[in-house]
């Protein structure tokens, strides 16, 4: 049942911590969404480690992005007509046994095919925890002004988890052996995964049919939904182009050791920038804000090819890291006028899966063009994706408003609040 807010109250971080029963799924999900931030460093680094060969552990780690965002969709669309508990319960199993299928082909000095076939599964099974995180507080939080804030919190939640994951990955890999990150990561997938399942009080409602029901409705086929994942695939070229061009970057002046501090940057602009975004009771609409973020990150991203300095390109990093999170919280935000409760947490795994996708192709194309010309080169991946994708938000901008408007009003304690919509 959603909650009702009182709009006596300016919406902010502290009220939405507040909100009854949220604390029972937000601390089993931030345990079950840890693990996916390991994933791709705990592969890149056992596989690296096996063959010698970062192309062939860079290529088995994006064919496990290619398959999760293809199939997270469907994972989505299941809990919706299912249940969230439904999903997670089998897939944190097959999870687990793929990962630890895969590490054993890498130890056993299996063929490279081998290891693509096991990458499938393993990236196929990702426990879409992040998506039904967002689904729980669509539910709680229907037709509230705290929906905004909410997004924020959990792109601040998503990139703190980015930041830690790889790290601790990393430290495991290293200092333990280099199979005990993605050990870990399905240890944690399925210890952290059960425990979010066996929350099923705050799980949104399922509706099931009836021969009155009117017929589930795809959130793909939501034209707003087609839009956001474009912008999206935009996002997630960001995040691959700057991963791989940072890291030629420092190799091109002498400086390895740069490329954590450059990407740690640029991972806390976007910190910043959620938490910010959260912190503020917006007047503008989600959609207003999600085509001014985006220009500003294409901007940004434009620049990046032609810097050559350390100081310069951790400066412009942040900038872009600034204009990250307004774009990602206002897309998210746009889910709930958008898309009916039934499609909900199939259309947050479509846009979760859009900035796999994308992500997955930058590191790609990034790292071809690195290799070929520089890191400079590696930088015209960012400015592309967003430049492709802000055309296609301001091109198809009408379609990232409600039908009906009404629908984003907030109920306030015996009056409604209207919620800007343009």
């Amino acid at each position: 049942m959603a909650s009702t807010v009182t709009t006596g109250k300016r919406p902010g971080y502290g009220q939405l911590l507040r909100t009854p029963g949220v604390w029972t799924f937000l601390l089993p999900g931030f345990a079950a969404r840890q693990p996916f931030a390991m994933l791709t460093i705990g592969i890149v680094l056992l596989v690296q480690h096996t063959t010698g060969s970062y192309g062939s552990a860079g290529a088995v780690a994006a064919v496990t992005g290619v398959s999760m965002a293809l199939f997270a969709p469907q994972s989505g669309k299941l809990a919706d007509r299912f249940g969230q508990r439904a999903v997670l319960l089998p897939g944190v199993l097959v999870h687990a046994a793929s990962v630890v299928a895969l590490t054993s082909l890498a130890l056993a000095d299996a063929p490279l095919w081998a290891l693509f076939a096991a990458a499938v599964p393993a990236g196929a099974s990702v426990p879409q925890v992040g998506p039904m995180v967002r689904a729980r507080w669509a539910a709680k939080l229907e037709r509230s002004p705290l929906m905004p804030t909410a997004a924020a919190f959990e792109s601040v939640t998503d990139e703190f988890t980015f930041v830690v994951g790889p790290v601790l990955a990393t430290a495991l890999c290293t200092g333990v052996h280099p199979a005990a990150g993605l050990i870990a990561e399905a240890a944690l997938t399925l210890a952290g995964g059960l425990l979010f399942a066996a929350q099923s009080r705050t799980q949104p409602a399922v509706r099931p049919l009836t021969a009155d029901s009117a017929p589930r409705v795809s959130a793909l086929s939501v034209p707003g939904v087609r839009v956001l994942a474009v912008a999206f695939l935009g996002i997630g070229s960001v995040f691959g182009g700057m991963q791989v061009s940072l890291t030629a970057f420092s190799e091109e002046i002498g400086n390895p050791g740069a490329n954590g501090l450059l990407y740690g940057v640029f991972a806390a602009g976007n910190m910043l920038a959620g938490i910010a975004c959260g912190a503020i009771a917006w007047k503008s609409s989600p959609r207003r804000r999600m085509i001014l973020g985006y220009t500003g990150l294409t901007l940004a991203a434009s620049l990046l090819w032609s810097v050559h300095s350390v100081a310069l390109l951790g400066g412009l990093g942040l900038i872009v890291g600034l204009c990250i999170a307004p774009a990602l919280i206002s897309g998210y935000t746009l889910v709930e006028p958008l898309v009916p409760a039934t499609a909900r947490t199939e259309a947050f795994t479509w846009l979760t899966g859009a900035v796999a996708l994308g992500q997955a192709a930058a590191v790609t194309v990034a790292g071809r063009l690195a290799d070929a010309h520089g890191a400079s080169a590696g930088f015209v991946v960012p400015l592309a994706g967003t430049a492709l994708a802000l055309v296609t938000l301001l091109a198809l901008r009408s379609r990232l408003s409600p039908k009906n408007p009404g629908r984003i009003m907030a109920r306030g304690v015996g009056h409604r609040v209207p919620v800007a919509v343009d």
